[in-house]
């Protein structure tokens, strides 16, 4: 899996609302805060985006905090972005939308 060329991470970033390029850890990542209102419905997003992440393969970092959910992508065996970010953070946006 090959990482993604900054031009192509702009490109991705345009099609993603509520992405931002971050760097933690010296990498590249795509980070995204969701307001959720609340503890609880923070937890069911957090499942709902559990399953999608089952199905890609692909899991985000997660942090559930009243009343948001901050989600950062990265593809670590890589060493920075990749296609699956860019489809799970699409994935994602699906589901909150």
């Amino acid at each position: 899996m090959s990482v993604l060329t900054e031009d192509r991470v702009r490109e991705a970033l345009a099609e993603l609302p509520g992405w931002a390029l971050v760097t933690e850890g010296g990498r590249p990542c795509l980070r995204r805060t969701i307001e959720t209102g609340s503890f609880v419905k923070g937890l069911g997003l957090v499942t709902q985006i559990a399953i999608l992440a089952e199905k890609a393969d692909h899991h985000p970092d997660v942090l559930l905090t009243y009343p948001r959910v901050r989600l950062t992508l990265t593809t670590h065996s890589a060493g920075g972005l990749t296609d699956k970010d860019v489809a799970l953070a699409g994935e994602i946006n699906r589901l909150v939308s």
